[in-house]
Order: C-alpha cells, then sequence, then structure tokens
C-alpha cells in the first residue's frame, strides 16, 4: 500500500497533469486545496476581464514580439474612441475593442464585404489576417483583430520610432500616436491593466467648498465660457491628480497660470489650473496615479508669467474628451461629486 503522505502528491501530479492537457473552453485559474478528510478538492475561478486581456497581449506578443503594454495602448485607444463614437464604431470582437470597418478589412473593391477568407481579401487589398490559425480571417475574432494591427505596425519595425511610424501609417494621425504612444508607457509603469481608479482633485478632510461652474461666462481676455469646476479651497491645499495618467502639460497658461494637464487611459486630458506651485519632482512625461500630490491650490494667473493674485485661491479643474481628431471640455461636477463620495467613504473605512 502507498503511504499516505506519498499518495497525496501523487494524486497532486495526476490533478495538475489532467489540468494542463483539459480542453476547456474558457482559460481559468486553478488552485488545489485539502478539506477536513484530507481529500483534495479543485477548486476553479473564472479570469477577470482584465486577465483574459492581458493573457491575449501576451499570447500575441509571442508571436509579434510586440510587448503587451503596446497592444494594450493600441485596444485601449480604439476602446476610448468607441466610447466618444458609439455609432459609427461598432466593436466586433468578444473582449478586444479593435474597430476594423468592412471595406477596409475585405478591401474596398470586394465583392463580399464580409469575406473571411485570406487569398480574395489580399487580392482586393484587404488588411483581414488570421491570428488564431483557423484559416479564415475573421472580424468577430480578437485574435485575428490585434494580429491584424499589430502585423501592420510592427512592418515598420520594433523600436519604438519605427513603432510610432506603424502606428502613423495605420491611423494616419499624430494624435493618435501620441494616444498610443501613451498609454503604453502607462501599462509598462503599472504592468497590469486595473488603472480605472479615481480620486478626488482636493484631500477630502481639507477645507473647501465648489458648485457647478461649468459653461458661466468669463471676460478676461475675451468673452468666453468656463470650461470646468472652481474649487475653492485655502492656499497651499494640495492638489492631486484624479487618475492613472501621464502628465502631457506643464508650465505656465496666460488665463490658467501655473498648471498641469492629465491624460488618463480612456483619453480624458484632466486640467489642474491656477496652481501656487507644483510638487518639486513632477515633470512633463511622468507616470501618475490617483491621490498623488502634483501641486498646491494657489492664485496665479490672468497675466504673465508668476501673476499672482487677481481672484481668490482655487483649484480650476476641467476635463476634456479626445475624439481622435478635436478635444471637447464636457462638465466635471458630477464626476467630482462621485469621487467625492467615494473618497470620503474610503476615509470611513479606513
Amino acid at each position: 500500500m502507498i503511504p499516505l503522505k506519498q499518495s497525496k502528491v501523487l494524486l497532486t501530479l495526476l490533478l495538475l497533469t489532467s489540468f494542463l492537457f483539459a480542453n476547456n473552453d474558457r482559460v481559468t485559474a486553478t488552485s488545489l486545496t485539502y478539506n477536513n478528510t484530507n481529500q483534495q478538492v479543485k477548486t476553479t475561478t473564472p479570469l477577470s476581464i482584465s486577465d483574459e486581456k492581458k493573457q491575449l497581449y501576451e499570447q500575441l506578443e509571442a508571436v509579434t514580439l510586440l510587448p503587451w503594454y503596446w497592444l494594450a495602448a493600441i485596444d485601449q485607444y480604439e476602446r476610448s474612441l468607441t466610447k466618444v463614437m458609439p455609432k459609427i464604431r461598432q466593436a466586433t470582437g468578444q473582449i478586444s475593442a479593435i474597430f476594423i470597418d468592412e471595406s477596409r478589412w475585405a478591401g474596398p473593391l470586394n465583392p463580399n464585404q464580409q469575406d473571411e477568407q485570406i487569398l480574395s481579401i489580399q487580392w482586393f487589398g484587404g488588411i483581414g489576417k488570421d491570428g488564431d490559425g483557423d484559416g479564415l480571417a475573421k472580424r468577430t475574432s480578437d485574435l485575428d483583430l490585434l494580429y491584424t494591427v499589430s502585423s501592420h505596425i510592427t512592418s515598420f519595425g520594433l523600436h519604438e520610432d519605427q513603432l510610432a511610424n506603424g502606428l502613423w501609417h495605420y491611423y494616419k494621425n499624430s494624435r493618435s500616436v501620441q494616444r498610443v504612444q501613451q498609454f503604453a508607457a502607462i501599462y509598462r509603469q503599472f504592468g497590469h491593466l486595473d488603472l480605472q481608479e479615481r480620486a478626488f482633485p482636493l484631500p477630502t478632510n481639507a477645507v473647501y467648498s465648489y458648485k457647478n461652474t461649468w459653461g458661466l461666462n468669463r471676460s478676461w481676455g475675451g468673452k468666453r465660457t468656463h470650461e470646468g469646476t472652481d474649487l475653492f479651497a485655502r492656499n497651499g491645499t494640495p492638489v492631486r491628480s484624479t487618475a492613472y495618467g501621464i502628465v502631457e502639460i506643464k508650465g505656465w497658461n496666460r488665463y490658467g497660470g501655473w498648471r498641469v494637464g492629465i491624460r488618463d487611459l480612456d483619453g480624458f486630458y484632466h486640467y489642474f489650473a491656477h496652481l501656487s506651485g507644483f510638487e518639486k519632482s513632477l515633470n512633463k512625461g511622468d507616470i501618475v496615479k490617483p491621490g498623488q500630490i502634483i501641486g498646491w491650490v494657489g492664485s496665479s494667473g490672468y497675466g504673465n508669467p508668476g501673476t499672482q493674485g487677481k481672484f481668490p485661491p482655487h483649484l480650476h479643474y476641467g476635463i476634456y474628451s479626445d475624439r481622435g481628431s478635436a478635444e471637447w471640455s464636457f462638465d466635471p461636477y458630477p464626476l467630482l461629486r462621485k469621487w467625492e463620495q467615494a473618497d470620503k467613504q474610503k476615509r470611513i473605512n479606513n
């Protein structure tokens, strides 16, 4: 008879072997545990959507040699465009957000715009490719979609300047190149995809007040509307990043004074103005996270560099949506209220 300890080891090896060679429809994470009667139990936990996406990107990385964070950045950029233009962009994959219209996929002169045959797609100048090895180029396959885009982009090389060239030839838009580069830098920094956390721009235990001031008239420098919300607070109150993102702008603006602009993974531009100063280690191109101090409340602006005190100290917070070829301001007040309540609840829970 096999001793109990050795039998447990053999049983573990058998279970692991069967798991490795099982043909599961859905990828799962598996762990092995023991119950009170010393019997081994196999528990299965489905992967999160973020984990599934990262696994998909890593699978493509092994084939294309394009690092997973570049694939994640391209996919997320496509997702951000679909969010702001849902009527003209309908993602066809299961978890990927890549959008390629039928004409571009199958070829503009292809009489069968739903064509999935690789040879005829190539004949008619389409870009669709087979990424999952089934012999077809399908717009409904995440692997086919991502492989098609990555193959086009990497055809110029894998160095960053070559990838930028490939991105420009694919999108024909310098703004798109910049967004993908920014997103790739953020994903590379943190090493995972769960980066949707947000934070209120001021500490919720500070003394502050605000109301919805978006769209009100402003007259300094000419008639215009107010593209943000003013949060009044004491001079020197810490100003915090509201999202995971990259510092796109830092410096002086004659309207906003000392200001910082941060781009997040949804393509939103977070604008922090009238600061009294910046956090000393903060530089353009830095990666930041929610709650990270980037500067302090002040009253700078409405003049030449260094102008202060033309209005009470406050933070002007604005948010802009990137629509691919232009940016539009939208009312940040509802988001501020949501983030404020979430941060207050965190303080209570802690």
